[in-house]
């Protein structure tokens, strides 16, 4: 079993900032997918599903951002997982917006979901970077994060999110690359 867990913040009023885009990005798995109903479990909400023949637990944590790693936490100890089957999807200023990337370890790049999950079970674990493109700024950092991805940038959302799920398959396998890559295909038409 692998957890996919998506990083944002609970609440309607955070729901299209661009902090948000890793709980995008697994609604539009699920829904794609067909996995199954939401619960709540875990401080946070799961829901079960296969992807390829790998049984898959999408975790978005409830507990705003920064107290995102005792959710993870709770749901790897559950199912007596190690850091290997936890795959996070996030936001990432340092890539372009729109741009999807692969990393396995590192640092947290001052993102305070990553740094919890860091916190609580080490940073080895699979990233799926999203990128937001920084404002240019540091002052600007977080208006940026913290705001609603614009009008005009609503089909790029909507056709990366797309591609994210229709490739899902690849994540699933191990095979990073190709799905990189086959991301990268699907947006560039």
């Amino acid at each position: 079993m692998q957890i996919w867990t998506g990083l944002g913040n609970p609440g309607p009023r955070y729901a299209m900032h661009r902090h948000n885009v890793g709980f995008m990005a697994l609604d539009v798995i699920a829904d794609m997918h067909d996995f199954g109903p939401v619960q709540k479990k875990f401080s946070g909400w799961v829901q079960e599903g296969r992807i390829g023949s790998d049984k898959v637990l999408l975790l978005k944590p409830a507990t705003f951002m920064n107290e995102s790693g005792r959710s993870v936490g709770e749901a790897l100890r559950f199912y007596k997982l190690e850091t290997d089957a936890l795959t996070v999807f996030h936001d990432e200023l340092d890539l372009d917006p729109f741009k999807v990337k692969v990393k396995q370890g590192g640092g947290t790049a001052g993102h305070n979901g990553l740094r919890s999950i860091d916190k609580h079970l080490g940073p080895d674990f699979r990233r799926i970077r999203i990128g937001i493109g920084h404002p240019g700024h540091k002052d600007r950092v977080t208006g940026h994060v913290l705001g609603n991805y614009a009008k005009a940038e609503q089909d790029d959302l909507a056709d990366m999110l797309g591609a994210i799920a229709a490739e899902a398959e690849w994540l699933a396998a191990g095979d990073d690359p190709r799905f990189m890559n086959d991301v990268a295909l699907r947006l560039q038409g």
